[in-house]
């Protein structure tokens, strides 16, 4: 189960407001800041799902306790994207010049 500090933390990552995650999760807002502020025994179990269902959607992976040694739970990006090294220089010519 995700905590309320990675809920904070994936939001943070993704750069995306409260607002958003709203609309991506159907949490309300007011909610999301709630829980973001709660101690995990305060927090519903079916908003931190609902929130983390909606951030692992958005490209993020939450890391238990004892997932990644050495270190606690987190968050991270699921996936790299594939990297754009643009036009090689031998490569650059009018016809791709933009």
């Amino acid at each position: 189960m995700a905590t309320p500090a990675q809920i904070r933390a994936a939001r943070a990552l993704l750069g995306i407001t409260v607002d958003q995650l709203s609309a991506k999760s159907g949490i309300s807002a007011f909610l999301i800041l709630q829980t973001e502020a709660e101690e995990q025994a305060n927090v519903d179990p079916s908003t931190l799902y609902a929130l983390k269902q909606a951030l692992q959607a958005s490209g993020i992976l939450f890391i238990g306790d004892g997932d990644s040694p050495p270190g606690g739970v987190g968050v991270r990006f699921a996936e790299r994207g594939e990297e754009d090294d643009g036009v090689r220089p031998e490569d650059l010519n009018a016809a791709n010049d933009d």
